[in-house]
């Protein structure tokens, strides 16, 4: 699920999440001097801010790492996995290379100190806003290119199921096609028919699940 790019118009959606409530007072004051920006939800741990964010989808995350029931470090690559163009500034009252370097290897852009004033604070916001942008610029690229593929594949699967193809390449074909989620059934009927003349009992073993799983949908 992906969001437009963001003009500079647009209000940029923040999320805090913070256990100490004179912090999350204090950062909602901070970015309510910041132009364009706009508070969509204040967390108090990481597990409301995951609920948070599925019910408002933020275009950015401002999260405490050490919060408790859930961490910012595990709230953001949870929310990430959901909304992979999501920015994300964690903020912390230690400075901790190790805690950085994991921060960094998750995705984490921004990485604030407490206590932070509003101009680190709105500059931090501003290449999050940055990199949002160019993270939905290239998540709708890619959708493109995967579309584009995907109707190729189409194609090509017509064509190999008319003249009814067993040989590797047409499995080949029918094996991506069923990498989708939404593939149409009458291809995994053909890759299970594939299976059967080229004896890939193994394979077939696999697709005859997906298949009992999709009719019980």
């Amino acid at each position: 699920m992906t969001q437009p790019e963001i003009s500079q118009k647009q209000k940029l959606r923040v999320l805090i999440a913070d256990d100490i409530q004179e912090t999350r007072r204090n950062t909602r004051l901070m970015l309510a001097t910041i132009d364009d920006v706009e508070v969509v939800a204040i967390a108090a741990n990481g597990v409301q801010a995951l609920q948070l964010a599925k019910e408002h989808h933020p275009d950015l995350v401002l999260l405490d790492i050490n919060m408790p029931e859930m961490d910012g470090l595990t709230a953001y690559k949870e929310i990430a996995k959901i909304y992979p163009e999501i920015g994300c500034i964690i903020i912390s009252a230690e400075k901790d290379p190790a805690t950085f370097r994991v921060a960094i290897s998750i995705g984490v852009q921004e990485y604030l100190i407490k206590p932070f004033t509003v101009d680190e604070l709105e500059a931090a916001i501003a290449r999050g806003r940055e990199r949002v942008s160019h993270n939905r610029a290239k998540l709708a690229q890619d959708n493109q290119v995967r579309k584009q593929r995907e109707v190729y594949l189409a194609q090509l699967a017509v064509e190999y199921s008319k003249n009814r193809r067993t040989d590797e390449k047409a499995m080949e074909v029918f094996e991506q096609l069923a990498h989708n989620p939404e593939c149409e059934f009458r291809w995994l009927q053909t890759l299970a028919m594939i299976y059967v003349v080229r004896h890939e009992w193994g394979r077939l073993k696999i697709l005859a699940t997906k298949l009992e799983q999709r009719t019980k949908k």
